[in-house]
């Protein structure tokens, strides 16, 4: 490890993911090395799943990502700066400055009366709402599912039935 190590880029997961590629290329670590050292640092990070995530173009987890460079040997800053690159790429760069900046005024027709020169502000853009994973979609779909199953069994066996037999009365001539 004589040169530096790679940075991180921000503009793509396909992008992103080959860095991600040059960096085991860097360490010269093994997948099994990788995991063992990821282990000894604290993390969860399977062989299998490092091949996984270096062999497709989409964004790994983030957990994965600190585990990774971790077992790769990036420490503190460098660490920083590549979980603050998977976080741009997942959720849009964070605004630079919130505060609005104010719109020269537009031009008037040959105002009536006198006023006072006034300005307009802009609309901040607001932040890129997080959308859900879809684990936690699948989750939701899954238990939606099996509460329904569940109900409709339950329903189907008489569960909710009232326990009180039926009385069956029979005018007494008919028994004789």
């Amino acid at each position: 490890m004589t040169t530096a190590p790679p940075t991180p880029p921000s503009t793509d997961a396909a992008a992103f993911v080959a860095a991600l590629r040059r960096l085991k290329a860097w360490s010269g670590l093994s997948y099994r090395r990788l995991e063992r050292r990821a282990a000894d640092e604290g993390h969860c990070l399977p062989y299998s799943t490092a091949a996984t995530m270096l062999g497709r173009d989409r964004l790994p987890r983030e957990e994965l990502v600190a585990a990774f460079v971790a077992a790769c040997g990036i420490r503190d800053t460098e660490a920083e700066a590549w979980l603050d690159a998977r976080t741009d790429i997942a959720c849009g760069p964070a605004p630079a400055d919130t505060t609005p900046t104010p719109i020269a005024p537009t031009a008037r027709i040959a105002p009536t009366a006198p006023t006072a020169p006034t300005a307009r502000i802009a609309p901040v853009a607001a932040a890129p709402a997080r959308a859900r994973s879809w684990r936690t979609r699948w989750t939701l779909a899954v238990a939606a599912a099996l509460a329904t199953a569940l109900l409709g069994g339950a329903t189907a066996s008489g569960a909710f039935t009232d326990d009180d037999e039926v009385v069956l009365e029979r005018p007494m001539s008919a028994s004789l």
